[in-house]
C-alpha cells in the first residue's frame, strides 16, 4: 500500500530505483545515442521526446493515448532500448516489457481506484448529495468564496487518501459548485487540487515523506511539523494563483460528466415516476417526490473511506504487525475502503429512498461511461514514465548532479526536480532522491529539524511541472475535461507554484534551524 521505510539508504540511483522495482538499465548504445553518446545523448532523447509529444498532442490535435503510446515506442528505441526490452517476447520468459509493466504498474492501482470513485461520485451526483455539501459550504463560506471552500476541502481530505482517490470522490462536489455558478470549473477545482497536491508530498501517512523519513532517520513528527510549516504557506500561493487563472482562463463542466449524470437522473425519475400509483389518475406521469439528501448522510458516505484509509495507514506505522493491524489495513486499503463507501451510498442514497436495483445499476453504468478514455491515457502516461527511466535518463541526471557543489538544500531540490520532469512520478522523485543525498548528509551531525527541511526541499522539487509524463496530469484534465495546453496553463503551473512557495520557505526556515 505505502512504501516501506527502509533502514539502510541506497547509495547510488540505481540501487534506489532497484529497490522500487525497476529493473536497473543496461547501458544502451544504439539509436541517437550512437551519434550522440552518454549523458548528452540521454537527455538529448528525453528532451526530444517531450517536446514532440507537446507537438503532436497540442499542434497536431493527435488523441492524446495514441501520442504518448507512439512517442513512449519512438523515446525507447532513440534511447537503444531493444524490441524485447520494449515489448517482451512472444513466448513466455523472464524478459520484462516496459509497456506492459509501465501500463499496468499505473494503472493496477488506478483503474480500480477510477471504477470505484467514478460509481460514487455518480450516486452522490444523482442523488442531490453533492449539491447538498456543495450548498453548505457556500453557506458557510459564501459564493464569493466557494473556491477557498474547495480549497479547504482538498486540504482535508487529503490528509488520509492518496491524490487519485480524492479526486475521484470529490470531483462531483466541483461540479456541482461550477454548474450552479456558472463559472470556469478551473475557479473549483484548482484549489481542490491543491489541497490534494500539497498534503500528498509534504505529509505523512503519503508514501513519499514516510519513505523519506525512513532513509534519513528522521522521526515523523518532525516530517509533520515541517511539512505544515512549508505547506501551509505553498497552498496558499498556489491558491492565490488558482483564484487569478481561474478568472482569466473559462473551462466549462466537461460534458461528457454532465451527459452521464443527466442519462442517470432521467433513469431514475423515468423508474419512479413509473412506478408511483398517484391517488388522482391526472398526475399519472408527474415525477414522484423524493426527499432531500441528509447533510450527515452524506458526509458519513465521504467519511468512511476517508477514515478508514486513515487508521489502515497509522496502523502500518505506530503498531507492530498482528492479526489486529491486519484487519484494521485490509478494510483501510482504498479498495475495499471505497467498495464499502459505494455499497452504503447504494443503501442510504438509493434503496433507502426508493431507488431499484436497476436504477443504481444504470447509474452506476452510465458513469462508466465517460471513463474509458482517462484509463488509457492515465496508462499511456505509465508508460512513456516506465521508458524514460528504462532508458537510463534517472542514472543520467544523477551523475549530472551528483558533485555540483551546491548547498545540500538547494541540490536536493534541485534534483528532485529534475526527476520529477523527466520520469513523471512524484514519488519515484522523492525516494530516488532522498536516496542519493542521505550518504551526502551523514557523519554531518545535522539536527532532526534540519533533515526533514531536507525531506521538505525533496517534496517541493517532486511536484514541479506536472505535465505528460504524469499520470495526475491526464487524470486532471480529463477527469474535468481541460484541454491538454489549458492543464499546462493551469495545472502545471499550479504544480509549479506550490513548489517554489515549498522550498522558498524550507529554505528561508534552514537559515534558522
Amino acid at each position: 500500500m505505502y512504501l516501506a521505510a527502509t533502514t539502510a539508504a541506497p547509495a547510488t540511483l540505481p540501487q534506489a530505483l532497484k529497490e522500487q522495482g525497476v529493473p536497473p538499465s543496461p547501458p544502451h548504445t544504439g539509436g541517437l545515442l550512437a551519434l550522440i553518446p552518454g549523458t548528452a545523448g540521454l537527455l538529448t532523447v528525453a528532451a526530444l521526446g517531450i517536446a514532440l509529444l507537446l507537438v503532436l498532442i497540442i499542434k497536431i490535435r493527435l488523441q492524446p493515448f495514441v501520442a504518448l503510446l507512439t512517442v513512449s515506442i519512438g523515446v525507447g528505441l532513440a534511447a537503444g532500448l531493444s524490441v524485447t526490452e520494449l515489448f517482451g517476447t512472444v513466448q513466455k520468459s523472464d524478459a520484462v516489457s516496459l509497456i506492459e509493466t509501465g501500463m499496468g504498474g499505473i494503472l493496477g492501482h488506478v483503474a480500480i481506484i477510477i471504477g470505484l470513485g467514478t460509481m460514487l461520485g455518480a450516486i452522490l451526483e444523482v442523488s442531490g448529495g453533492a449539491e447538498v455539501l456543495s450548498a453548505r459550504l457556500r453557506h458557510l463560506f459564501g459564493e464569493r468564496r466557494a473556491p477557498l471552500a474547495m480549497g479547504l476541502t482538498g486540504l482535508i481530505f487529503g490528509i488520509p487518501v492518496f491524490f487519485d482517490v480524492g479526486i475521484f470522490v470529490l470531483a462531483p462536489i466541483v461540479y456541482a459548485a461550477a454548474k450552479r455558478s456558472g463559472k470556469s470549473i478551473l475557479l473549483y477545482c484548482m484549489p481542490l487540487l491543491a489541497g490534494l497536491s500539497m498534503t500528498h508530498a509534504f505529509l505523512p501517512p503519503h508514501p513519499g515523506p514516510v519513505a523519506a523519513a525512513g532513509l534519513f532517520k528522521v522521526d515523523l513528527g518532525w516530517v509533520i511539523l515541517m511539512g505544515l510549516v512549508c505547506g501551509l504557506p505553498a497552498v496558499l500561493a498556489a491558491w492565490g494563483y488558482a483564484a487569478w487563472i481561474g478568472k482569466r482562463l473559462f473551462v466549462a463542466v466537461p460534458q461528457d460528466m454532465v451527459e452521464a449524470a443527466e442519462e442517470a437522473k432521467a433513469a431514475v425519475t423515468a423508474e419512479k415516476t413509473a412506478a408511483a400509483v398517484p391517488a388522482d389518475k391526472s398526475a399519472a406521469g408527474a415525477p414522484a417526490h423524493e426527499e432531500p439528501v441528509a447533510l450527515a448522510t452524506v458526509l458519513t458516505i465521504i467519511g468512511t473511506p476517508l477514515l478508514l484509509i486513515l487508521l489502515a495507514t497509522f496502523s502500518s506505522i505506530a503498531l507492530a504487525p498482528s492479526p489486529g493491524r491486519s484487519v484494521i489495513e485490509f478494510f483501510g486499503h482504498p479498495f475495499v475502503a471505497l467498495t464499502l463507501a459505494l455499497l452504503l451510498a447504494y443503501y442510504l442514497l438509493g434503496i433507502r429512498r426508493g431507488w431499484s436495483r436497476t436504477s443504481l445499476e444504470r447509474v452506476s453504468t452510465a458513469s462508466l461511461k465517460p471513463v474509458g478514455n482517462i484509463i488509457l491515457v492515465v496508462g499511456a502516461g505509465g508508460i512513456f514514465g516506465a521508458v524514460l527511466k528504462g532508458s537510463g535518463v534517472a542514472t543520467a541526471l544523477s551523475d549530472t548532479f551528483h558533485h555540483v557543489g551546491l548547498p545540500v538544500l538547494v541540490l536536493a531540490y534541485l534534483l528532485s526536480l529534475v526527476l520529477r520532469v523527466a520520469q513523471g512520478s512524484a514519488t519515484v522523485a522523492i525516494v530516488t532522491t532522498a536516496g542519493i543525498v542521505v550518504p551526502l548528509v551523514e557523519g554531518q551531525g545535522m539536527s532532526q529539524a534540519h533533515l526533514a527541511l531536507i525531506i521538505m526541499a525533496i517534496s517541493a522539487g517532486s511536484i514541479f511541472a506536472s505535465h505528460v509524463n504524469d499520470g495526475g496530469f491526464w487524470m486532471v484534465s480529463k477527469y474535468f475535461g481541460i484541454s491538454e495546453r489549458d492543464t499546462l496553463k493551469s495545472w502545471t503551473v499550479l504544480e509549479s507554484v506550490l513548489s517554489v512557495a515549498g522550498f522558498a520557505v524550507a529554505a528561508v526556515v534552514g537559515v534558522f534551524v
